[in-house]
């Protein structure tokens, strides 16, 4: 079995550090804001171009921390509006939900998946304040347009960059020179540590990213209860933090990124240039590689299901990210009503095959066979 991805031997190349690490905290007897933490939030801060990195129990409490420091800072109220792309992951509405705020679902580019970035405008009403971009299966979703419309109507973006750690916007297309990380693009941007993510935890994790001092101290006091200060609670917040032993795990592994992402680079070139089949569409590349950190790599066959379970009785795992669009789930009745073809049409067809650092060469080319063959 070709797994879609195989924690134990991605962790396994750093075994020997993880478990280092792990006994030096449980030795130190300190598992909570202590310096591991700190460390971490250097070295993520440092990693993504930024002045401030906020860690917290997981990339949702991240998005929720972010909107919820708008809220109490004055930039936001209940009611105002966020633009978001219509096919993400759940938790990128949820963040906006339990905010009391309102998701406007803006259909993605067929093309990228990402945000149709050319779209947002016509969602914007004088209630609408913040605009969240994901950079969805790792690729960066980002242009000059968005900064313009964001300076036009005065509007914040969030960065969820939750699949994309690593990830570069160059922003002179034709530059090499001038690129920037994601986490560093708008205003602030939500991280998920979560096991299967290109950068993750051995449990849940994840942190914020920002230039804004003011939202920064905010966040960090919401995710430690309201307060800046023991006992002191200058805010309504939440227990959202990251123990020392995840940041022990993750200090070692993001020195480690880099390399790991360029090997699922050299996968998802292999797979571009090797599966011909005209039923199956493949992603398409981008100009610089570095822009895509190839966290998932997928194709879309109008006969998903049946490819799927071809590929599963020839020995090879795949997953479906995501088979229902948010605007389709159950707890979001108010609104089924909605329809979003391109969006519904994505969820319909999307496959993602496995990648990862740890796949062996045989194991590649197996999969590019049996899609050959299909």
């Amino acid at each position: 079995m070709i797994k879609f991805l195989d924690l134990q031997k991605v962790n396994a190349q750093h075994a020997d550090e993880l478990k280092r690490v792990a006994a030096e905290v449980i030795d130190s007897g300190w598992f909570l804001q202590g310096e591991r933490v700190a460390a971490f939030e250097k070295q993520l801060s440092d990693y993504t171009g930024v002045r401030h990195a906020i860690t917290c129990a997981n990339g949702l409490d991240a998005l929720r921390l972010i909107l919820k420091a708008y809220i109490e800072s004055g930039v936001m109220k209940e009611g105002d509006e966020v633009i978001v792309p219509a096919n993400t992951f759940i938790a990128s509405v949820l963040a906006i939900t339990d905010n009391r705020l309102k998701p406007v679902l803006v259909e993605p580019d067929i093309r990228t998946y990402n945000l149709d970035i050319s779209l947002i405008e016509r969602a914007i009403t004088p209630r609408t304040k913040v605009v969240i971009v994901v950079h969805l299966y790792g690729r960066v979703c980002w242009s000059q347009e968005l900064e313009n419309i964001a300076k036009k109507y005065n509007l914040k973006i969030i960065e969820d960059n939750a699949q994309a750690v690593g990830a570069y916007y160059h922003c002179e297309p034709d530059s090499q020179s001038h690129a920037k990380r994601t986490g560093s693009l708008g205003d602030a941007a939500g991280i998920s540590f979560y096991p299967g993510k290109n950068l993750g935890a051995l449990g849940d994790s994840g942190a914020v990213t920002t230039n804004d001092e003011n939202l920064a101290s905010i966040v960090r006091a919401l995710g430690n209860y309201g307060s800046k200060q023991k006992y002191v609670f200058e805010y309504s917040g939440l227990n959202s933090r990251m123990d020392e032993i995840q940041a022990a795990f993750l200090f070692v592994k993001l020195k480690y990124l880099d390399a790991e992402n360029e090997i699922r680079r050299g996968i998802a070139d292999y797979y571009s240039d090797n599966i011909k089949n005209k039923k199956i569409i493949l992603p398409i590349r981008e100009i610089h590689k570095d822009s895509h950190i190839q966290y998932v790599y997928v194709i879309r066959t109008s006969e998903r299901d049946k490819l799927q379970n071809y590929l599963a009785e020839n020995g090879v795992q795949t997953l479906i990210h995501y088979p229902i669009p948010p605007h389709k789930q159950e707890c979001y009745k108010e609104l089924n009503h909605l329809s979003l073809p391109i969006t519904e049409q994505i969820h319909r067809e999307v496959l993602s095959l496995p990648i990862s650092p740890v796949m062996e060469p045989e194991e590649i080319k197996k999969v590019v066979d049996l899609l050959n063959q299909y």
